[in-house]
């Protein structure tokens, strides 16, 4: 525990003037973001009697290490950079609702000549009209389903729709009337754009106009005995309708509003957002978070307002914004709310009429969506935390093992050798501190001394980036090494202090290997070797699913239904997924490779136009450099290259059917054109259906 007087700022280093300040913890992790209107102000409130500071405001001032600040002009640039730093560096005091990415919307590709309609997850793109999001994929559907008898617009992949083009033919959809079928030129990309827009308007509210227009039609259809039109019209009214009645009008006067409620008690907070468009509700998100610091109502309102509108533009800000308390200070917010629409926002409580109550409606969502998660969580979190100190007690562990990090090996009949890296943190996956790694140390299928290496460049790092921040107390020292995204060891220099969590600086306090008494001998052999000694390591083996400790002749075997057994399991099972995913990869590349990447210099693009130039290596092989040089982008001294490359690995000899005496024709190269345009592959057999360890 840190003394927050020891990196305290001297009187008067801190500017009176609007910023974002920034503490660090030991290891120069960024653990809280906050921004002020006077720096001077706020960051006193931290440096005063410990006892006098709320719980976690305590714990975090004594976690930090250090504090820095940045001046800007404004209160709402500094709203702004608080924004993108928390983003950034994930502070784990900072609250931080759960990301909504996985909420589908409705999506309209107006960026394509073409536009689709389609389900879209993730983060929205440049040019896409997005409508929504919705609590299933399946709503989505039944919506696109009723209102394409009226709006036939594109829903097709881009590979169907191409087929479609070539053979002349459309899919079904075009054959039943649910897509206008441009892929056949039905429709021009004029008039099928006009179709889209039309689809889009209808979303966004503009219904009557169209109902009206259809009843009009078919008024007059029926007065010229056009029968059978008059009843398509009235059946696409009554798809429309019933595309109206799965969001019900809750705001008469065709209001455009969010409205967000938030629910929280001593710990925790869960916030509603319903997304009203047109006097409907058109989408519905929420989140819920822990409440790790010191924070008012308002506070978590002006979160979620950055949450929310953080990276949209336009009209995806709503004209108003209504919320159950006002940021303090309000204007800036509102400023800055306004900055992304581009014209002014109007962010209020709402105090009567079908305002306030449409927001009684989301409170009480927010309040059901609290209790949900509390019901859920309280199972979790004791499952957990029963689970992390069976661990401690089986191992012999001073304490609960809060940051697991698991290695496996994997290879293929002792080719493409790799290893991953896995870690939990309080039993949960945190993927972004996943590693790969390449065995290069040696060649062939040896698991203990490719434990051995990973270990050894794993803590190696460790202690570079230990030594780097200042922590050796005993005049040790390590190699400052620098390591690639693949774990390899690639030359010398530091690193840029960043602060971002994404290093190998922070230690486990267990390692778990994927094997039994060999594996565990290497990892703890390999640590030593390090000097390392503060840190637990286990292996556990698959076959009894034994849990194997350094020097122990016999294994230590937790019972059947043992929370503490479920987590090593989950955490072995997950490293071995990793693994075998980053295997299969390295070996779908070498069954691609082609002679052509030998040639430095020579990217995708080039090696493409290549093989369509010539249609095969083996007539590349046998063109001249001036017939290499016709390939646009394909210059004399890399058309020179590419024919030594191709002479080096042409064979040494055709291929004999010692039966007839026939000479065969060479098989298709790696690298070569199908009749798809795509390059084929190539592979034995036999090792496409190796054993992957």
């Amino acid at each position: 525990m840190a003394d927050p007087s020891s990196y305290r700022p001297k009187p008067g280093e801190i500017p009176d003037s609007p910023g974002v300040y920034r503490f660090r913890d030991e290891h120069r992790r960024v653990i809280y973001v906050g921004k002020a209107k006077s720096l001077r102000q706020r960051l006193a409130n931290y440096f005063q009697d410990l006892a006098g500071l709320h719980p976690r405001t305590r714990s975090m001032v004594t976690t930090a290490a250090s504090v820095e600040w940045t001046v800007v002009s404004t209160e709402v640039e500094a709203l702004q950079l608080e924004y993108s730093w928390i983003k950034e560096y994930d502070p784990r005091f900072n609250v931080k609702y759960r990301d909504d990415k996985s909420y589908p919307y409705l999506a309209v590709t107006m960026n394509e000549e073409y536009p689709r309609v389609q389900v879209m997850r993730g983060h929205k793109k440049k040019g896409v009209r997005y409508f929504g999001p919705y609590a299933h994929a399946w709503a989505i559907r039944d919506t696109v389903d009723l209102l394409l008898r009226v709006f036939p617009v594109r829903t097709c992949s881009a590979g169907v729709f191409k087929n479609a083009a070539r053979t002349g033919r459309p899919c079904l959809l075009g054959y039943i009337g649910k897509c206008s079928a441009p892929c056949v030129d039905r429709v021009s990309a004029e008039e099928h754009r006009e179709l889209a827009e039309e689809f889009c308007d209808f979303m966004t509210g503009r219904t009557n106009t169209y109902i009206r227009r259809l009843e009009k039609q078919m008024a007059e259809a029926a007065d010229d005995m056009e029968y059978e039109r008059a009843a398509r019209l009235r059946d696409d009214i009554g798809a429309l309708k019933k595309a109206m009645e799965k969001s019900a009008v809750v705001l008469a006067d065709a209001t455009d509003a969010d409205l967000i409620a938030v629910a929280e008690d001593e710990l925790e907070a869960a916030v509603q957002i319903f997304h009203v468009r047109g006097g409907r509700v058109r989408g519905q998100r929420g989140w819920v978070t822990d409440k790790v610091e010191e924070i008012t109502t308002g506070a978590l309102v002006e979160h979620a307002l950055q949450q929310l509108y953080g990276e949209e533009t336009g009209d995806a800000v709503p004209k108003e914004v209504l919320v159950p308390a006002l940021p303090d200070p309000v204007e800036p917010v509102q400023e800055w709310l306004a900055g992304r629409r581009g014209s002014g926002v109007s962010l209020r409580i709402p105090q009567r009429g079908d305002k306030k109550a449409l927001m009684e409606t989301v409170q009480r969502n927010a309040q059901q969506a609290l209790v949900l998660h509390k019901t859920k969580r309280a199972s979790d979190l004791t499952t957990r935390s029963r689970a992390l100190e069976e661990i401690a007690d089986a191992l012999d562990l001073d304490s609960a093992p809060l940051r697991i990090e698991c290695y496996d090996i994997s290879h293929l009949q002792g080719d493409d050798v790799v290893a991953s890296m896995v870690v939990f943190e309080d039993g949960l996956a945190r993927k972004s501190e996943y590693r790969r790694f390449q065995i290069k140390g040696f060649a062939g299928q040896d698991d203990v001394r490719s434990m051995h290496e990973v270990i050894t460049r794993r803590f190696r790092r460790y202690l570079a980036e230990k030594e780097k921040t200042g922590e050796w107390t005993d005049g040790e020292s390590a190699e400052a090494l620098e390591i690639d995204r693949h774990g390899e060891i690639v030359g010398t220099g530091p690193t840029e202090d960043d602060g971002r969590p994404k290093k190998f600086a922070y230690p486990p306090q267990l390692v778990v290997v994927d094997g039994g008494a060999p594996q565990v001998a290497a990892a703890r052999r390999a640590m030593d070797e390090l000097g390392i000694d503060d840190i637990a390591v286990c292996g556990l083996a698959k076959r009894l699913e034994e849990v194997w400790l350094p020097g122990d002749d016999d294994p230590v075997v937790l019972p059947r239904t043992s929370e503490g057994l479920y987590l090593l399991q989950r955490v072995r099972d997950e490293a071995h997924r990793f693994a075998i995913s980053y295997q299969r990869t390295k070996r779908s590349k070498r069954f691609r490779s082609s002679p052509l990447d030998d040639v430095p210099g020579l990217g995708d693009t080039r090696k493409q136009a290549l093989l369509k130039h010539f249609g095969s290596l083996k007539k590349l092989r046998s063109a001249t450099i001036d017939q290499i040089c016709e390939v646009p982008g394909i210059g004399r001294k890399t058309a020179e290259t590419i024919a030594v490359a191709l002479a080096r690995s042409a064979p040494a000899a055709p291929a004999v059917n010692t039966a007839t005496g026939e000479i065969m024709e060479e098989e298709q190269e790696p690298g070569t054109m199908g009749s798809s345009g795509e390059p084929v592959t190539t592979g034995a057999p036999d090792e496409r259906r190796g054993q992957e360890t």
